[in-house]
């Protein structure tokens, strides 16, 4: 990755990393709270740690319509939980020097929070595995969104100079290899997570849905008036310039 901006003043992290006031670093914090959380009420036996995972088939079914918001804050292994924020951090953050903090939430809790819905709706059609934990689902959701923004741009990987659109595809790859070894079903919400955040880069949004939506409505309205009017005939026993005269 690109070194990253440091931004927020005097909270500002070392090595351009964003400070804890960031909204970058406040995701990251949400995910290591979340984890602890759900691995505390998990160790002492609870089960309402499970309420906050994402199981499709509950969400309407059971209305449990708060776990496409909880899910993305939770991952359970420890490296998960430390990489996962560390990508929130560094990668969000340069998303935000550029996106501003409420284009960054939106996209990054937006894109993930909407594939558990869409999941949710599937899962009142048909079975589908419980428990997904989403902490990294953001975290793809991040990594595609920054590469895709970068395009054609120079970035790297490691150390490997690269174009925005090859680290976006190695972020995609991750999840294909995640497919090849657990399957499909263990990866619904990366898929369509990364769907959502490509249409939108791409420049499909909700207010640019609208925008269309609102043109298709105004066309079909003027349509149906202009049947309802007919052409004026010519009178042959008046003059031309007088065809116009009210």
């Amino acid at each position: 990755m690109r070194p990253m901006r440091s931004f927020g003043g005097r909270g500002g992290g070392g090595w351009g990393l964003p400070g804890l006031e960031s909204m970058s670093s406040k995701l990251a914090v949400g995910l290591v709270a979340g984890s602890v959380l759900y691995l505390l009420l998990r160790y002492q036996g609870s089960t309402q740690g499970v309420l906050l995972l994402l199981s499709p088939n509950t969400v309407f079914g059971n209305l449990f319509l708060w776990q496409p918001l909880t899910y993305g804050f939770i991952e359970s292994e420890p490296i998960s939980i430390l990489f996962g924020a560390l990508l929130l951090w560094s990668i969000g953050g340069s998303l935000e020097s550029s996106w501003g903090s409420k284009r960054l939430l939106m996209v990054a809790v937006g894109c993930t929070a909407l594939a558990g819905y869409v999941l949710g709706v599937v899962g009142l059609f048909m079975p589908l595995p419980m428990g997904y934990q989403g902490g990294w689902v953001m975290g793809t959701v991040l990594w595609v969104a920054y590469g895709l923004s970068m395009g054609r741009g120079q970035t790297n990987f490691w150390g490997i100079p690269l174009s925005g659109n090859a680290f976006a595809g190695i972020g995609a790859g991750f999840v294909v290899l995640r497919i090849l070894t657990a399957g499909l079903a263990s990866q619904l919400p990366h898929v369509i997570a990364m769907v959502l955040v490509f249409a939108y880069v791409r420049g499909a949004s909700p207010k640019r849905f609208m925008l269309h939506f609102q043109h298709w409505r105004l066309q079909r309205q003027l349509r149906g008036r202009s049947k309802h009017l007919n052409v004026v005939p010519k009178d042959k026993d008046r003059p031309d310039r007088d065809q116009f005269l009210n």
